[in-house]
């Protein structure tokens, strides 16, 4: 289901392209300044590149959702390899919004607060969404010998580059 919601944006721009196109098409269809064959061929070509923008629209959407669907696979076999973990999502926080990085990779500092006596590692999950709520992006990060009683931080970076308003959140995390 997410993964469908994180391609909405490609699937709105091949659209769009469409529309240009069959605009683009009558237009051209209606000048007054051409043979017919001039008009013929004008609007082939532009009907030409259209569906090329549509090819490459559609595959940008598919390298989307594929990476999307990769990204979420690893973050559940991460989690998998912890049998005996603690929930602890309420231990950890995300510091800010997120923000691109130098490779525009978004970036956000999470930290992990230890509540326990001992020394403690984290594995965190973190959504990357956008203003409407989509999926766009997860990744897992692991926050390495927390010392009881205190906190520690690493930092969640998206697995691409990502644009806009990118919203971060916590979507799980086992202390071990």
């Amino acid at each position: 289901m997410h993964q469908r919601n994180g391609i909405r944006g490609p699937v709105r721009l091949i659209l769009a392209v469409v529309v240009v196109a069959a605009l683009a098409t009558q237009l051209t269809a209606c000048s007054d300044d051409s043979s017919p064959s001039d008009t013929a061929s004008k609007a082939a070509s532009a009907a030409s590149k259209a569906a090329s923008a549509v090819s490459e629209a559609a595959s940008a959407a598919t390298a989307a959702g594929d990476a999307l669907a990769s990204a979420t696979a690893e973050a559940g076999k991460k989690f998998d390899e912890f049998k005996n973990g603690v929930d602890a999502k309420n231990e950890v926080k995300l510091d800010g919004d997120a923000s691109p990085d130098s490779d525009g990779r978004m970036a956000v500092k999470v930290t992990a607060a230890n509540p326990t006596s001992s020394a403690k590692s984290y594995i965190v999950q973190v959504d990357f969404r956008d203003q409407s709520g989509n999926l766009l992006d997860t990744t897992v990060v692991t926050v390495s010998d927390v010392a009881g009683g205190a906190s520690k931080d690493a930092t969640a970076r998206s697995n691409r580059s990502l644009t806009g308003d990118v919203k971060t959140a916590v979507a799980r995390a086992v202390r071990y």
